[in-house]
């Protein structure tokens, strides 16, 4: 059977938990820092370094890492919401981006918000 330590996945998830500083909601998947910060950005909640996801945790099969729950998110652009991405604008880079669960138009100084969202790694199969 296969075995992968879990510090080998936690390795991986760590960069969240001590680089990720903003979280942003995009009109399309970024597939860039660019992109998640200013291209496709609707608006974004800044935390302190590191303070955008928690430690890695056990899940089942694997590992993950949870975001903090955004109620005070400032929304900048007027557009629709469909992917929310994780960065580290200290070194401009994108760190995860994925699909919300549903679209959710926005509007220019309003507030979002969004649930504590997982993001993880699978152990062997």
């Amino acid at each position: 059977m296969p075995y992968l330590n879990d510090r080998v996945l936690d390795l991986g998830l760590n960069v969240l938990d001590a680089e990720a500083d903003k979280i942003a909601v995009c009109n399309a998947e970024p597939a860039t820092f660019t992109a998640a910060n200013a291209t496709n950005a609707l608006g974004s909640k800044a935390f302190s370094v590191g303070g955008a996801f928690g430690s890695p945790a056990a899940r089942s099969g694997g590992r993950k890492v949870t975001s903090t729950a955004i109620s005070d998110g400032s929304i900048t652009t007027t557009g629709t919401a469909s992917h929310w991405a994780g960065l580290d604008t200290v070194n401009s880079r994108l760190l995860v981006a994925q699909a919300l669960t549903a679209t959710q138009p926005v509007t220019a100084s309003n507030v979002f918000t969004l649930g504590a969202m997982d993001v993880s790694l699978l152990g062997p199969a």
